[in-house]
């Protein structure tokens, strides 16, 4: 098992020469350490997870040093390898080996490349850290390791003012959830006399039903340690509440996108509720509040998803939207099949965000869908990987006989376990129905206006101005994503469908390092699902699988396997019907998406707007805060402690020389008036005297 060791520490090996190396190495050297890092601990990765699918693995911790001795704190440095830390290995390296090769291609005419590909691989490195920790403070080491690295790459770019307050926000949003998640940390600490994970997970059973005193009150122990927990899974999963830095993290480069954003860092905080589920389970108010959080985020983002015109943007909901999926999941005590739908979207949802890099970079960076259009004969390959992709997430197969694509399995049987939970898991399971037709609807959307009708290229200011570039003998190497801003209405049917001009612009393929990545994430997204189902979410097997490292419930499993038939037909249904109504708006009748916007205004516009969440913010906690920075600045430090400090000590200063310098009129006669007062006062003090 020291494999593990490889695993871990190649990554952050490769960061350190190709960050510290940079230019010296030279693009090709420091891409080549990195990337060959990568697909290293990738095939380890594989090597280890194998045996664990095989049933011939047990789970090992490998010590690696120790770490902090403080009165009864004794946290060692060690590498936890169970069946719940193989499936996120796989999930890591694989993503990260094939985003990083992807990156060859995308950002082949970057200036930075060794600072981009040492990000990558330092990003790496700390996701690994958190999903192999022992203890909790190693869990927030990573924790903390995957916000930092995060911080860096949506601000690679930091020449761009969105792309810094982009990081900006994702780091402060995230510092709200992280806070949550030290008090958690803290409280459990408090409460069990140690931060070993399986120390606390045996102990947990035990303290169901135990109350604490907090601000005058008494609450359940694992209650309050709990919900502490997920408010540190809320920020870096972006669940509703902690979401906002999500969709404007995508101002980072593509591959940023697809590695962070869709199959890694987001996944963190239901990789962290799975991990602890044996203490979520003795605490069944949590678990519903993790439901209820779960399934608000999964409508909230689908919601929002059906008016965005940005392709990264769509996928970024989709993202945040298939998130709450999850951890419903977990919330009716589904773990396995929130570790499964964790595991097949990582591939989808890569391969999504890759194949929208794959045209916006035919597309000269343009990345306002409205202006795309006829592109699967001009990009068949990527038009073939987003299909599978689409096919993958919108969960299309066959119920009963049980044939279809990697979503099919995982997000059915959420939704079939959540109906099997009882009450509370069925108005989730209604509210993941009506997401999945909204992530039908938005999924096709994406690929009628990118791939279908006539080309509407001509009204990009991009194409336009890489035609008027390639007219003058010059090209323009851009190396940002860049994108329209939002447009007040959805105008993509306003005429732009009828147009024939293509501005003399030709969409080209994306060269093999690109093609390669979305291939093989297009296999996983058609047969990770059939491939692996039996073994996460089977009744029978999945116990077995799994061996403790989450709390499986075997009996809820069995029973989602025989909930009513109407149930199971469900996300077909809503699926097809998602699906109809994309094809009617965007192929069929295209006026019918400017007319529908025409008549629900309001609604409308609060989509678009994100439920209103970015203003309420500004308004509620951005400008108080602001208002107090400058109170505290102009009042307080300059008006107080600079008047009366150092400024006002300097003033005197200057007010007394100057005086001086009056009584310093160069005249024998003055000194002598002056010494002459001096002499009359002494004697005068002394006479009195």
């Amino acid at each position: 098992m020291d494999r593990i060791l490889f695993v871990v520490f190649l990554p952050l090996l490769a960061a350190i020469v190709a960050g510290f190396g940079n230019r010296m190495l030279g693009n090709t050297v420091a891409k080549s350490i990195t990337t060959g890092a990568l697909f290293i601990s990738c095939a380890l990765s594989w090597s280890i997870f194998v045996p664990f699918l095989a049933g011939h693995a047990d789970a090992q911790v490998v010590p690696v040093l120790q770490w902090i001795r403080s009165g009864d704190l004794s946290v060692d440095w060690a590498l936890r390898v169970d069946t719940l830390t193989a499936v996120m290995l796989v999930v890591i390296t694989t993503v990260s080996a094939l985003v990083h090769l992807y990156s060859w291609g995308y950002m082949a005419e970057d200036d930075s490349q060794p600072r981009f590909f040492a990000y990558l691989s330092l990003f790496t490195f700390a996701m690994l850290m958190l999903v192999t920790a022992d203890n909790l403070v190693q869990m927030f080491f990573g924790w903390e390791g995957v916000g930092l690295a995060s911080y860096l790459l949506i601000g690679f770019w930091f020449k761009k003012p969105s792309a810094n307050a982009a990081a900006i926000k994702a780091f402060v949003v995230n510092r709200v959830g992280d806070l949550g998640f030290m008090l958690g940390i803290f409280g459990t600490f408090w409460v069990f006399g140690t931060v070993s994970i399986p120390a606390i997970l045996e102990a947990a059973p035990s303290m169901a039903g135990s109350t604490i005193g907090f601000l005058g009150m008494r609450l359940d122990v694992m209650t309050v340690l709990c919900l502490l927990l997920f408010v540190g899974a809320m920020g870096k999963s972006a669940q509703l509440g902690l979401h906002t830095w999500l969709p404007d993290a995508m101002e980072g480069p593509t591959p940023v996108s697809a590695l962070i954003h869709a199959a890694t860092m987001v996944t963190a905080g239901v990789f962290m509720v799975c991990r602890l589920s044996p203490m979520f389970e003795a605490a069944p108010v949590a678990l519903g509040f993790v439901t209820f959080i779960g399934a608000a985020t999964c409508l909230f983002a689908a919601t929002v998803g059906t008016t965005q015109t940005d392709i990264k943007r769509v996928i970024a909901y989709s993202t945040c939207s298939q998130l709450g999926y999850m951890f419903f999941a977990a919330g009716v005590g589904a773990y396995g099949a929130a570790m499964f739908h964790l595991f097949t979207h990582a591939f989808f949802k890569a391969l999504l965000f890759l194949g929208a890099g794959s045209v916006i970079h035919a597309m000269h960076h343009e990345q306002d869908m409205r202006y795309y259009g006829g592109l699967r004969k001009k990009i068949p390959l990527t038009f073939w990987a987003m299909m599978a992709g689409t096919l993958a997430i919108t969960g299309v197969g066959i119920p009963l006989v049980g044939i279809g694509f990697a979503g099919f399995y995982s997000k059915d049987m959420i939704l079939e376990a959540a109906f099997a939970s009882g009450y509370h898991g069925q108005v989730a399971f209604a509210v993941g129905a009506f997401a999945a037709l909204l992530t039908s609807f938005y999924s096709w959307r994406l690929i009628f206006l990118t791939f279908f009708g006539k080309p509407r290229w001509e009204q990009s200011e991009h194409i336009q101005h890489a035609v008027h570039d390639d007219h003058h003998g010059h090209a323009d190497h851009g190396h940002a994503d860049h994108g329209h801003a939002a447009h007040g209405h959805d105008d993509h049917a306003h005429g732009h469908a009828e147009s024939d001009g293509t501005a003399g612009y030709h969409p080209h393929e994306s060269p093999l390092p690109m093609l390669v990545p979305l291939l093989v994430l297009g296999l996983g997204a058609v047969f990770a699902g059939v491939a692996f189902h039996h073994a996460f979410i089977g009744s029978e097997h999945g116990a077995e699988f799994w061996k403790g490292s989450l709390a499986f419930d075997a009996h809820l499993m069995h029973a989602a396997h025989e909930v009513p038939t109407w149930v199971k037909f469900t996300p077909f249904a809503v699926m097809l019907t998602g699906l109809f109504i994309a094809w009617w708006a965007y192929m069929k009748d295209t006026t019918l998406p400017a007319r529908f916007t025409a008549s629900a205004r309001g609604l409308y516009a609060f989509l678009l707007n994100k439920w209103y969440f970015d203003e309420l913010y500004n308004i509620v906690f951005v400008k108080p805060a602001f208002w107090f920075g400058r109170l505290f600045w102009k009042k307080g430090d300059e008006g107080t402690i600079d008047r009366f400090g150092p400024n006002g000590l300097a003033a005197l200063v200057v007010r007394g020389s100057a005086i001086s310098a009056k009584l310093q009129s160069g005249y024998l006669y003055t000194y002598a008036l002056v010494m002459l007062l001096g002499l009359a006062a002494a004697a005068t003090w002394a006479i009195a005297r």
